[in-house]
């Protein structure tokens, strides 16, 4: 069996016949976000298995054809029309929002259904569609309730380290955007022209109070955060990384203390129900560590295609104009698919939002600071 395709997990044996088969996207090898896509598939396979256990989809065992997209636009595409030309009734998955944006396109062209599990930028496709649903927030709701935190905290002097990406264009402008109202300021920082010395050199001449790490982990990320730290012109500067970086393990153990107290979004709720406490205990013995807020997602998806398949079988069209009867109870509660103003695919509104750090005398710890 190759890296790029897997047969669906344990415990298929009470369903028979062939399979229904969905292609799934996630970034396997660098330089995806390896981590997060491992949790991706964990919570993927664990909701197929948890299908197959109780009979499939009428009796046929439900599977995945796993494709590797290393974060790349256009290796998703490919797998997009390989995953179609195989049979697959609909796709889901991707971690990275350029990647999920491109794969998007490429189904909505092929009529082919995509539910998107963790991507969360806004424009997701350029046209409104009916063929893609989205399991995420949008980045603009996310980013927001991150804008409205740092307010509440006092920050109005907001420094960004950023790459040259679409997506974290779009988080600085949301940003900015919110921000502005009130009396807040974007600072941008051009990560492709300088140094984490000399950033820190301009967080101190532009008295930033806060800096957004809008980054890659493990490079730049990790050497910017041990560079401010190092700085005592900057210890009382606040670091957040709005998009989850220090949720994973990679972030702790190569970070340790330094990694403390850095908020970020996860898309997790107060309490789990308890579809996702049974999920939670399940997934920390796969994993060997905490499953993060994408490997819920990951497991979200599987038990939505479930109940479309069950309720409209396998066929693209159906599945396709299912997506607006969507109400499953899942990890994180009632998933249901709406028109939000502004999102050109059907969305699940009300996904939890929350910020959070880990906790300087706990790093296995997180702390709510903020809710939306």
């Amino acid at each position: 069996m190759n890296r790029d395709t897997r047969p669906s997990p344990p415990g298929a044996e009470r369903a028979d016949g062939p399979s229904v088969r969905i292609g799934v996207l996630v970034p396997l090898t660098r330089p995806g976000w390896v981590e997060a896509g491992r949790h991706l598939l964990a919570g993927l396979e664990l909701g197929v298995r948890d299908v197959n256990a109780v009979g499939g989809i009428g009796g046929r065992p439900l599977e995945l054809l796993v494709r590797d997209t290393a974060a790349d636009p256009e290796k998703a595409a490919a797998a997009v029309d390989e995953l179609a030309a195989l049979g697959v009734s609909a796709v889901a998955g991707e971690y990275h929002s350029v990647v999920a944006r491109a794969a998007a396109a490429r189904a909505d062209a092929l009529g082919l259904p995509f539910l998107c599990s963790s991507a969360v930028l806004d424009e997701l496709t350029e046209q409104p569609t009916e063929r893609v649903a989205r399991l995420a927030p949008p980045q603009s709701r996310g980013w927001r309730i991150y804008a409205d935190f740092l307010l509440g905290a006092g920050h109005r002097r907001i420094a960004v380290a950023a790459q040259q990406s679409v997506y974290w264009a779009a988080g600085t402008r949301i940003l900015r955007d919110h921000l502005a109202p009130h009396g807040g300021t974007v600072i941008e920082c051009d990560m492709s022209a300088l140094t984490p010395a000399a950033l820190c050199d301009a967080l101190v001449d532009q008295r930033a109070t806060a800096l957004l790490l809008l980054v890659g982990v493990p490079d730049p990320a990790l050497e910017i955060v041990t560079s401010v730290r190092r700085d005592p012109r900057l210890a009382e500067l606040l670091m957040g990384a709005p998009a989850g970086q220090p949720e994973f393990a990679q972030w702790r153990s190569s970070l340790g203390a330094d990694g403390a107290g850095i908020p970020f979004l996860r898309y997790l709720p107060e309490s789990l129900t308890p579809l996702g406490e049974r999920v939670a205990k399940v997934l920390r013995e796969r994993l060997g560590a905490a499953p993060s807020f994408v490997a819920f997602e990951g497991y979200d998806t599987v038990a939505v295609l479930a109940d479309v398949l069950r309720s409209h079988g396998a066929d693209r069209a159906r599945i396709a104009a299912a997506w607006s009867g969507v109400a499953v109870e899942g990890t994180r509660g009632k998933i249901q698919f709406a028109r939000t103003p502004g999102i050109s695919v059907r969305q699940w509104t009300w996904a939890p939002v929350q910020v959070v750090d880990r906790d300087p005398a706990d790093l296995d710890r997180f702390r709510i600071l903020h809710a939306g």
